[in-house]
């Protein structure tokens, strides 16, 4: 775990098929909400198919250079944040390069809701409780993305493990529709990543992330 790094500069090499399964078995064994496991990882591999989504991905990393990527993160120094856009440049401009991609998507279906279900919650957690709950729509959407994000580690862990790098990035989401569309996903279904996966050009190293005693809190906030 602390030397899984984003690996944005990855040989053309082929990827084994194998391989890709594994990472895709190791996400398949994290735990989803309900058990009801209504997840699908979408893998990439034919030249045609990135060719199409290049341009896409091209588009999204410049949006976000242009908007969001242009201030350093206050946890970085210049020169680190620099090396990371750096990285993510040349990931944009050797992506139709990239050896796979695994999108993970899910469809969160929602409980079917009776009267008498509905009462059982309004007496557990109380009207006012129960109504925030159905207006904000929060809980529909934790679960969906908590039942996505464990498999999405666990993948990430499994190609450290086998040697590879990979990027978990959701950029793709600001032109998601063109996504689905080029991976003929269907619109009921939600993606929550793409992941470019190949054999690094670089070498793996420390994570460097923030002290515990700054994130942690003990017996409240």
């Amino acid at each position: 775990m602390s030397t899984t790094r984003a690996m944005r500069r990855l040989k053309p090499d082929p990827v084994p098929d194998e391989l890709l399964e594994q990472l895709v078995q190791a996400a398949v064994w994290a735990p989803s909400g309900s058990n009801l496991q209504q997840f699908h990882y979408v893998v990439v591999t034919d030249r045609a198919v990135m060719s199409r989504l290049e341009p896409l991905w091209r588009r999204c990393v410049d949006a976000y250079l242009g908007s969001a990527g242009k201030a350093t993160p206050p946890n970085m120094d210049e020169g680190a944040y620099r090396r990371m856009v750096a990285a993510i440049e040349y990931q944009r401009d050797h992506f139709a390069e990239t050896p796979a991609l695994i999108v993970p998507c899910y469809r969160y279906v929602q409980p079917k809701g009776d009267m008498e279900g509905l009462r059982a919650m309004r007496d557990a957690l109380g009207t006012g409780a129960l109504l925030r709950l159905m207006r904000s729509g929060v809980f529909s959407t934790v679960a969906e993305t908590s039942s996505v994000y464990p498999g999405v580690q666990n993948l990430l862990l499994a190609a450290r493990g086998l040697g590879l790098g990979a990027t978990i990035t959701v950029w793709h989401l600001m032109l998601e529709r063109e996504w689905k569309q080029v991976l003929g996903i269907p619109k009921q279904v939600n993606t929550f990543a793409v992941i470019p996966v190949g054999w690094p050009v670089g070498n793996f190293g420390p994570v460097r992330r923030r002290p515990v005693p700054e994130v942690m809190h003990r017996d409240g906030w």
